[in-house]
């Protein structure tokens, strides 16, 4: 039941970023004086990163860790390039994808 409601957490949180990622480019083409600030998107990974663990310590799928970790690590990959280099990359997308992904498979795996 626990890891049920971190699906719920983990799915919410992954459209979340999505929808962050997706609509922010489009609210800074109109001029409202708004930039990007990446500490957002590293509030997301710790939130999912926290939820991942929770979730992966108790789960017996591979294959599904995997996906979980991948995930994670693409989008840490992604905000790092962008803490740094200030380089956005699109592979945050395809992370928080995965994320969904793999939410959705692990609350549809769980005997209810």
């Amino acid at each position: 039941m626990k890891t049920k409601i971190l699906d719920y957490i983990g799915i919410s949180a992954a459209v979340l970023c999505l929808v962050h990622c997706i609509l922010f480019p489009l609210l800074i083409i109109v001029p409202l004086g708004i930039s990007h600030n990446p500490l957002i998107d590293l509030l997301f990974l710790i939130v999912g990163t926290s939820v991942v663990f929770r979730i992966t310590k108790k789960l017996e799928s591979r294959w599904l860790k995997i996906l979980f970790w991948a995930s994670i690590g693409i989008i840490a990959i992604s905000i790092g390039l962008d803490l740094i280099f200030h380089v956005h990359s699109e592979l945050i997308f395809i992370g928080a994808a995965g994320l969904i992904i793999a939410h959705i498979i692990n609350f549809r795996n769980h005997k209810h």
